[in-house]
């Protein structure tokens, strides 16, 4: 490793081409790398990292629904970033997708994936590493990830999603290559078996042990956990008006425009967009995010959930532990139940605590109740007085 000027890596690639299709419904509409965490794109805590890190040229791989990420981004000069656009046509595989940026590439570069939550200080390490690298770290769950064996600090093997605990360590995605990466991809779609032909031909990739922040949304209840994390974080201010009589506890986050109106409760950690309306008498409780454009009615109470932009929610309403996608409106009275379930996703079963996951531009009448893990799908129409116990596909219809 060394510090000087000419050795740090001022480039990096970051994959943003890819669906998410254990995500669904949210990345019906927008990639994986656009789902928002207290109120921004998870790709974005990625390129903020990256800036501030000094990283400021980025090419950005994209690919499904690309243009959600190019009309949002940009050039990147809104986000102190350079990026150029490289389109994968076919989402075949990480190394595939890192094969369509090689005209581009710098001699060594920082390789990203773009639907990781990863810090500044995490990335910080990699900025002035001189031989290929491969961030790791310690995990409880190996099972969704690549597990990785190193001896004397170097990777010696990558196991996709073993069954078994091989070990403690898991592969994050985050690299630093030089570009004989190219050399070795051929035919190949995914990257951790290129990276086992590089090693099995005698190069070495170097071991970086991280215990930082680095987390990524596989499933949409991880959405809430970044969330969590995220508003831990953020600092108190106030953009919109607050109306008298509003209690406000915690580090709370109002943006312009947002009216909080007489008698509402609001505890943080909490943000709220934009253009917003709140109350009066309503109650917004910890670790709850909401867009901008949403109005929660009075004496409605919400906790712990992620609100998307333009969500209405009628008087009385009860949310907890929730994922309300933008667009959708809901009536008076309604009510998620929180607690313990079993949610299916791609034939695999997962206990989790959750309430509520309701798609993009749904629309519930009064007085609905929707049990643990249930998913209601884009574009549903739930009528009046219904107990919602079995998910809705996308499209459907509850009279």
């Amino acid at each position: 490793m060394t510090g000087d000027t000419e050795a740090r890596i001022t480039q990096a690639i970051i994959l943003a081409a890819g669906e998410g299709q254990r995500l669904k419904p949210f990345t019906k509409l927008i990639p994986k790398v656009m789902l928002p965490i207290a109120d921004k794109p998870i790709i974005q805590y990625a390129i903020e990292a990256l800036a501030q890190n000094g990283i400021r040229r980025i090419v950005m791989i994209v690919g499904y629904r690309k243009e959600n990420v190019q009309d949002y981004f940009g050039s990147g000069r809104d986000f102190g970033v350079e990026i150029e656009y490289v389109i994968q046509r076919q989402q075949l595989g990480t190394a595939h997708a890192l094969k369509q940026s090689k005209d581009l590439a710098d001699g060594r570069f920082l390789l990203v994936s773009g639907d990781n939550m990863i810090a500044a200080d995490t990335i910080a390490p990699l900025v002035n590493a001189t031989s290929n690298t491969m961030l790791i770290r310690t995990h409880d769950d190996i099972s969704r990830y690549g597990a990785v064996i190193v001896q004397d600090g170097l990777v010696k093997e990558v196991i996709e999603k073993p069954e078994e605990k091989v070990s403690s360590l898991i592969n994050t995605g985050t690299y630093v290559f030089d570009k004989t990466i190219f050399d070795f991809i051929g035919g190949e779609v995914r990257l951790t078996t290129v990276i086992q032909g590089m090693i099995a031909q005698g190069h070495e990739i170097v071991a970086q042990h991280t215990e930082n922040v680095w987390l990524d949304a596989a499933y949409p209840w991880d959405i809430l956990k970044l969330n969590d994390l995220t508003l831990s974080n953020i600092s108190p201010s106030v953009g919109g008006s607050i109306e008298d009589g509003v209690t406000m506890k915690g580090p709370v986050s109002v943006g312009d425009g947002t009216v909080i109106k007489a008698n509402s409760y609001v505890v943080g950690p909490v943000i709220i967009g934009a253009d917003c309306e709140i109350g009066p008498g309503a109650c917004i409780l910890p670790a709850t995010s909401i867009g901008n454009s949403v109005s929660i009615s009075p004496f409605s109470v919400v906790r712990n959930s992620s609100i998307g932009h333009n969500v209405t929610v009628g008087p009385s309403a009860s949310i907890q532990d929730s994922i309300i996608a933008p667009g959708t409106v809901i009536g008076s009275h309604f009510s998620t139940r929180s607690g313990e379930t079993v949610i299916a996703v791609e034939n695999q079963y997962h206990q989790v605590k959750m309430g509520a996951i309701i798609g993009n531009y749904s629309e519930l009448e009064d007085n609905i109740i929707i049990e643990p893990g249930i998913i209601i799908g884009n574009n549903c129409r739930i009528k009046a007085l219904k107990v919602i116990s079995e998910s809705i596909p996308d499209g459907g219809l509850v009279v």
